[in-house]
């Protein structure tokens, strides 16, 4: 849930609230479209927050102290910033305040409405290439603004965003600020972490948390920052930038800022190189004054306004826990805005010169070595055959290894946007297999009509006609296994082995270039869409000629359309299950 970064593999948005939501940003009169719609309010509170992870080394384990004792909260209407040098855990506690981390369970209380969580509390630029690694888009800060839209287009009580402002121009960075405050005077309860954010920006925020590796060194109204430090001994010499100064101090950085007495006499009186460096504080000493310095003076009084309950009745505090789980819209809405939103992203694909220059150059190589060939004799019959062949094995084996990198190039994408439940994984999985059809029927097409006719394959429309539902209909199969393979592993290179071995045997199995296949392997050809779709193609060309071709029978081809149309519900099902058992 970073703001600031988009995920590389969808390049498209499609919700219509998307637009809306960044044309209002961009132009700043959103403030009453946010505020239209009440929701839930929200008061979260943490307290004592702890949170260690385990590295595991060559020869012992370390934990490792993340985040120690954290205590806060933000009420809605609030804008709350964390703050802190790089690697204090703002990142952390923000994905753990949000339900985000998975693993190491956090020490401490974490508390929605004084009740913890609960799957519950998750919800709920149109037409505009956003762009990715590869496809040139909008402008980074247009980016961040459609993430932020995306975000809010559920109506959410509670946002949380990692750096929003990064990367950005003093001025669109206080764009940006100003939208997460309008929203919380919505009734929206916002928290964000922030680096170096300008004055204007640390004025712009009500309440303020300040990290230092993993410690709090200071929480309360973010205009009371400065006076608080001032009265432990720490203000700044020259004119400074509030959010400066504070970001020195957690770095242990004291030039330019007062020295308290405290560490004045630490400096006389300390010899180790903890305790000073070159004459002064050191940064560990100053770390370790100001985690006291807050501890003693200022932690209590915060502490115990954190006791004081929740302003809200208990029918509302307990809404979360007895309510029906909602969603922004039905399944149907769902579906049809996926699937638009499929046809839009993958066009670019499936429509590249790259793409199209390959399958019209094999299809030219097919017609000019088939080149008028006539299937009315037994030794043409069998040399058309190959052919035939070599199409049921090429429709196959293409769509399995462009299918594979569905969902494991998605997962970033999908774990994103489940985690704020934009939508069911079923709308997203049926809106995924089905988006393609319509475009993989038309490449297919383009090759059929050089080959076939080049070829000299049956010049009637039935035929033809027939010969291209059978080349769909293993496509359809095909890609349905390349699904279920890229959904169990979730990992290319293990996928892209295991299709290869699979695909390379259902081949061998089929019969065409072993005629008499061993019996205790034999049973593969019936699992193997190339036999069936090998089947169904001689039947098209040569029912009316002959009963067998090269000992393969031709019969009514029930069976193998059958079979098909198994595989193609079969291999899906499996990687929608598979799907779901995936931690996204």
């Amino acid at each position: 849930m970073k703001p600031d970064q988009t995920i590389r593999m969808p390049v498209i948005q499609t919700f219509d609230n998307i637009k809306r939501a960044s044309e209002d940003l961009e132009a700043g009169i959103h403030k009453k479209r946010i505020q239209a719609e009440p929701t839930l309010p929200i008061y979260l509170k943490f307290t004592d927050v702890t949170y260690k992870v385990v590295i595991k080394g060559v020869t012992s384990t370390v934990e490792k102290e993340i985040l120690n004792g954290i205590f806060g909260s933000v009420n809605p209407g609030e804008v709350l910033a964390l703050m802190g040098p790089s690697g204090s855990g703002k990142t952390t506690l923000l994905s753990l305040l949000g339900g985000r981390v998975r693993g190491s369970t956090p020490g401490g209380s974490i508390t929605y409405n004084d009740q913890p969580y609960s799957k519950f509390l998750k919800s709920r630029c149109q037409d505009t290439m956003i762009g990715s690694s590869f496809v040139r888009g909008v402008s980074g800060g247009e980016r961040k603004r459609v993430c932020i839209g995306n975000e809010i287009i559920i109506n959410p009580s509670l946002l949380f965003l990692d750096e929003p402002t990064s990367g950005l121009d003093s001025t669109t960075a206080l764009r940006i600020v100003q939208i997460l405050q309008d929203i919380a005077e919505g009734g929206k309860t916002v928290i964000t972490t922030i680096h170096q954010p300008s004055s204007r920006l640390f004025h712009k925020f009500d309440k303020l948390i300040l990290l230092g590796k993993g410690n709090l060194l200071y929480f309360g109204k973010a205009s009371e920052a400065m006076v608080y430090f001032s009265s432990i001994g720490c203000s700044p010499l020259i004119a400074m930038n509030p959010a400066e100064f504070l970001l020195d101090l957690a770095n242990g950085n004291i030039n330019d800022v007062s020295v308290p007495s405290e560490l004045e006499d630490r400096v006389q009186m300390g010899n180790s190189e903890t305790e000073t460096r070159n004459g002064k504080p050191s940064p560990a000493a100053v770390h370790e004054y100001l985690v006291g310095a807050y501890e003693t003076r200022a932690a209590d009084n915060e502490k115990k306004k954190l006791m004081i309950p929740t302003p809200i009745d208990e029918e509302l505090k307990s809404k979360v826990y007895t309510s029906k789980r909602e969603w922004g819209t039905s399944w149907w809405k769902q579906f049809s805005i996926l699937f638009c939103r499929g046809l839009k992203e993958r066009r670019h694909d499936y429509f590249s010169w790259l793409r199209i220059t390959q399958v019209l150059a094999i299809a030219v190589i097919l017609g000019l070595l088939w080149w008028q060939s006539d299937g009315n004799s037994p030794p043409n019959q069998q040399d058309q055959a190959g052919l035939l062949f070599f199409i049921a094995v090429f429709w196959g084996f293409f769509p399995v290894f462009t299918a594979i990198f569905t969902f494991p190039q998605e997962r970033a994408m999908l774990n994103k946007e489940r985690a704020a439940d934009m939508y069911r994984l079923s709308a997203y999985f049926v809106a995924r297999t089905t988006s393609d059809l319509p475009l993989d029927l038309l490449l297919p097409s383009l090759f059929l009509l050089v080959v076939y006719f080049m070829a000299g394959l049956r010049k009637s429309a039935g035929p033809f006609f027939l010969t291209m539902v059978t080349v769909f209909l293993c496509i359809v199969a095909a890609q349905g296994l390349g699904l279920a393979i890229g959904a169990t592993l979730m990992d290319l290179k293990r996928a892209t082995t295991l299709a290869s071995v699979t695909v390379m045997t259902f081949m061998l199995a089929g019969g065409y270039f072993v005629a008499k296949v061993p019996v205790f392997i034999s049973w593969l050809r019936y699992l193997s869409f190339n036999y069936h779709t090998y089947k169904l193609l001689l039947k098209v060309q040569y029912e009316h000629i002959t009963d067998s071709i090269n000992g393969v029978k031709i019969d009514s081809g029930l069976t193998e359309v059958s079979c098909l149309l198994a595989m193609v519900v079969g291999y899906r099902l499996l990687a929608y299950l598979s799907l779901r058992r995936t931690k996204l």
